[in-house]
């Protein structure tokens, strides 16, 4: 098989294979959810063939380009329909079908009883085929159609079961919000092609160094704003929580391990672009932290295992926008903890729904309770990317998170103090809120109602789960063994570049720091909830209150920008209906009056003309006689 051929059928299988569905009706009920799962294994069987072909080569040859077609050709502006596959690319190849391989299997067992479990799996086809072609598309325009059809595919998903009501608005909100940080990507494409007269990656890098500082940085920003809306990060986080309507798979598949990943993909993707901008490279670091932080405090309250984890996403897709902002070595790093939270955050997921599944879809943490006994296999699994979240070791947060803690530490003076403070406050708080949800669900005495029969969830469900915990323990140490995936990423990045001549914390000393942390956390929630009721206290500290309400998150939305806007859109109505259409309405009406009594004189009558030739004459006359007075 030619490596250049195989690109196009990592895209091109899943989007086939998801038409067939979609057109052939129920006619594909039957074997539509095998056709899809046999599909997406196939693309990372090519995934894995493409990495090894890509690994024989020389760093300097590993980077393929696949033209397919000439897309647009305007003057001297061209853009091709192309793809990329380079060694940045490849880590999201094989995030994208392995995981999602699984989540397929996961997912024949867990949509066996839906009535639309080959809809279900066409956009689950879709999706990857989309999310494939965001990270192959080797231009911002060819990363657009990518990015866009993600969009629709996860506004599909979300609101899969669209008869409840709560669940179509969710997808709604989910689709909206993404929809402005889609106008950022748009406004991107648009400030490249001004400054640089191209908008592919290489065009970009090149004229990069001679843009000026305040193009860049608009550029920066715009792509910025983009990878908020798509990744969830401040101030377009707030539909991330909502998006837990739809099926567990897709929360598994887009909330933890692709879609919202995407932003990071794209700064680092665009890191000459941010390199040479220290202001949106300040831009990036500051919506991290915020970030972090606001998803771990979210964490903190949440009873919906789902919503719980959904904000532990949001913040640890934090820590991944932090890092691109922190240099050249920052991207690796980030990337590096995309892939491990990948494997330890979709097993969650996955785990989460295997309660679901035994819990009669019950979510509320409160009415679990000694689950472990009951569902030992889900126990352990989630339990392995309960300690490779927390940064444990030897399992894989170990080596990814604590890297980026560093990397903030060593960045000197006030910048390391802050940055460095917010990312260890982080791993204290994700301590807390990860026991918490490891102690309601899995430990103490049971508190489900007694028509509940929580059970083991069967093999195609707990196999992908076994898959995954065996990444959350290995994939960090495999990834970072002799610096493996920066080297990787070196050609793409410089990540061999480093920022700091000296190390200001010796990586030893910020494991232990680390590592205090998230023990005052752990104890922390055991010592709180080793015992709970089942139903919440209805009297809490503002504080609880406010991570209930996602820290005002949607008043501050509904506030600032949806009211007003409701204004503005009634004010811009009634002005286009009563004042523009009114005044046209107003000659309309006025000159339909004059002609009905203009009519009136037109009679057909002679004497009626006489009359009027009459006082025409006797009007005249009286004119000329007053002017000459």
């Amino acid at each position: 098989m030619n490596a250049n051929n195989a690109i196009v059928l990592l895209i091109a299988l899943p989007l086939f294979s998801s038409a067939i569905l979609l057109l052939s009706g129920r006619k594909s009920d039957k074997w539509g959810h095998l056709l899809a799962t046999a599909v997406s294994a196939t693309t990372f069987v090519i995934g894995v063939y493409e990495f090894f072909q890509m690994h024989s080569r020389p760093s300097t040859d590993r980077p393929l380009t696949q033209k397919l077609f000439e897309w647009i050709s305007v003057g001297g502006f061209q853009v091709d329909a192309s793809l990329l596959l380079d060694q940045l690319s490849i880590c999201f190849v094989l995030l994208i079908t392995g995981v999602g391989t699984l989540i397929h299997i996961y997912s024949i067992e867990y949509m066996s009883h839906d009535h639309n479990r080959r809809r279900f799996f066409a956009y689950l086809n879709l999706f990857i085929a989309a999310m494939l072609l965001l990270v192959l598309g080797d231009s911002y325009l060819n990363l657009y159609v990518g990015w866009e059809g993600v969009g629709l595919a996860s506004y599909l998903l979300i609101g899969f079961w669209n008869q409840k009501p709560a669940y179509a608005t969710a997808a709604k909100k989910a689709f909206v919000a993404n929809r402005v940080g889609d106008v950022g990507l748009s406004l991107a494409i648009m400030i490249a092609f001004t400054q640089f007269g191209t908008v592919t990656f290489a065009g970009v890098k090149a004229g990069a160094p001679h843009a000026s500082p305040a193009a860049l940085t608009a550029l920066g920003a715009m792509l910025l704003l983009a990878a908020a809306g798509k990744s969830a990060q401040f101030p377009l986080q707030s539909w991330l929580g909502d998006a837990m309507a739809g099926p567990t798979p897709v929360s598994a598949l887009i909330h933890a391990a692709t879609m919202v990943t995407a932003g990071v993909y794209l700064i680092t993707r665009s890191n000459f672009v941010f390199d040479a901008s220290p202001t949106a490279q300040a831009m990036v670091v500051t919506v991290g932290a915020i970030t972090l932080l606001f998803g771990a405090i979210i964490g903190t309250a949440k009873d919906d295992i789902k919503k719980a984890l959904a904000a532990s996403t949001m913040s640890q897709i934090g820590y991944m926008i932090l890092a691109t902002g922190l240099g050249p070595i920052g991207y690796a790093f980030a990337i590096l903890h995309l892939l491990t939270h990948g494997f330890f955050k979709a097993g969650m997921f996955l785990g989460a729904g295997s309660v679901m599944h035994g819990m009669d879809d019950e979510v509320n943490m409160r009415r679990y309770g000694g689950l472990a006994k009951a569902m030992p296999i889900t126990a352990v699994t989630f339990s392995l990317g309960y300690l490779a979240i927390l940064g444990v070791p030897p399992f894989a947060g170990f080596y990814s998170k604590d890297k980026i803690i560093e990397t903030a530490l060593n960045a000197g003076g006030a910048k390391g103090i802050l940055l460095g403070g917010a990312t260890l406050l982080g791993a204290a708080i994700t301590a807390f809120y990860m026991t918490r949800v490891i102690v309601l669900t899995f430990t103490g005495a049971k508190r489900w109602d007694s028509k509940a029969h929580p059970h083991e969830s069967p093999i195609l469900m707990w196999l992908p789960m076994a898959i995954l915990a065996i990444g959350s323990v290995a994939s960090g140490f495999l990834l970072s063994s002799g610096s493996a995936l920066v080297n990787w990423l070196q050609p793409i990045v410089n990540a061999g570049h480093h920022e700091h001549n000296e190390e200001l914390l010796k990586p030893a000393v910020v494991s232990s720091l680390a590592l205090g942390l998230v023990l005052v956390g752990v104890l922390t929630a055991v010592f709180k909830y080793r015992t709970v009721p089942v139903d919440a206290p209805t009297k809490v500290s503002i504080f609880t209150t406010a991570a209930r309400k996602d820290l005002y998150q949607d008043s501050f939305n509904e506030a600032v920008l949806m009211h007003p806007g409701q204004k503005l859109t009634t004010g811009l109505v009634y002005t286009d209906e009563q004042v523009i259409d009114g005044t046209v309405r107003g000659v309309g009406s006025s000159l339909s009056i004059i002609s009905t009594a203009m009519r009136k004189i037109q009679n057909g009558y002679v004497r009626s003309y006489a009359l009027v030739m009459v006082l025409g004459v006797l009007a005249l006359v009286t004119t000329i006689w007053l002017v000459t007075l």
